[in-house]
């Protein structure tokens, strides 16, 4: 069966030529490996596998087996992955070792952001410590958590780029901090491991991404905006549009991903996204820009009409939530390579019959 996804997984061979060595002959237990994230990582495990002879097999966890075999099926039916039916708080683990960890269970997808905040907060944490729990059982030679850049809380308006060292905090005191301060309880839960077991644990906090996979019904703008435009327009931003967000490419948070799991500094959280910032207004209009040659529309067809809800208030600071990855530049390498608007081109291709 044929990858639709082949450029952009042997762009991520090519982007972390020499990583691959370290988990031949091993095998990968990743958590939420059905999740966005997760099914990044399982297709650039697979393919990197087939391609290299590796000989590495990955155990992921999926609440449901068969519907991930309904939305992933080719990933499902790989030799080398093996799935596993459970919930993070509840399941047994499979026995034997394992090299490597990933736990990526416990995004801000919709099922998890709606249960309420209470339920985030068990997710984030117990799941954390049960993973953690088996990572140190397993003997694995290093634990990854995908973490967040919430942790930073609200990023002030003078402050362009959020770097590690940035000390704020989300509000205790507000619900709706539940997700933010979960994850930071979770890195501190990484934190206590290493110390009392000794397993060494990679943070990456994760910011905005974009690419196949991303769902185009829940909370992110980017694929909301896809889908809109893809239904033939309006692309409707539903606050003033001022906001900055920046967005990676899947792939290269893919090469991320591994690179930091692989070689990154225990302890040590690296920021993972783009430096290149973009209102949401100025978003929906580069997803509008991509629509007259793509999707199968003719020539003639009509850039989709861009509405934005409200108008911006004069003289109010830009909300912002934009990474500085300097730490990950210059420590391991890493940088962005695929520009956004074919980011949106290549994510629209993915969604496009």
């Amino acid at each position: 069966m044929s990858n639709p996804l082949a450029q952009d997984l042997d762009h991520v061979l090519t982007h972390t030529e020499g990583l691959w060595d370290g988990l031949r002959g091993q095998r990968v237990f990743i958590t939420g490996g059905t999740g966005f994230f997760g099914c990044w990582l399982l297709e650039t495990f697979a393919w990197a596998n087939d391609r290299l002879n590796l000989a590495a097999r990955v155990v992921t966890l999926t609440r449901s087996p068969v519907k991930f075999r309904a939305k992933a099926p080719r990933l499902a039916a790989h030799p080398a992955i093996e799935l596993w039916p459970g919930d993070i708080l509840s399941c047994d683990f499979p026995a034997g070792a394992f090299a490597y960890v990933i736990h990526a269970a416990g995004d801000a997808s919709p099922t998890l952001t709606t249960a309420g905040p209470l339920a985030v907060w068990d997710t984030l944490v117990a799941g954390t410590r049960r993973v953690l729990g088996f990572a140190h059982l397993c003997t694995a030679k290093s634990f990854l958590l995908t973490s967040s850049g919430a942790v930073y809380g609200r990023q002030p308006a003078e402050v362009s780029h959020l770097s590690e060292e940035y000390q704020g905090a989300p509000n205790p005191l507000d619900p709706r901090a539940a997700y933010g301060e979960g994850k930071r309880a979770a890195e501190l839960l990484c934190a206590l491991y290493a110390r009392r077991h000794g397993v060494p644990a990679k943070i990456a906090r994760g910011f905005a991404f974009i690419g196949p996979y991303l769902p185009l019904d829940a909370q992110y703008a980017a694929g909301n905006f896809i889908r809109d435009a893809l239904a033939g327009g309006p692309i409707r931003v539903t606050g003033d549009g001022a906001a900055y967000r920046s967005y990676l490419y899947a792939a290269d948070l893919a090469a991320w991903l591994w690179t930091i799991l692989l070689r990154g500094e225990p302890c040590r959280p690296y920021n993972v996204g783009s430096e290149q910032a973009i209102t949401i207004g100025d978003l929906a209009r580069a997803v509008a820009d991509c629509f007259p040659a793509t999707a199968g529309r003719s020539a003639g067809s009509l850039r989709p009409e861009v509405q934005i809800a409200q108008a911006a208030t004069p003289g109010r600071p830009a909300e912002r939530y934009v990474p500085s990855v300097a730490r990950a530049r210059h420590e391991l390498g890493l940088q962005q390579t695929v520009s956004l608007p074919e980011a949106i081109r290549r994510t629209i291709a993915w969604h496009t019959p």
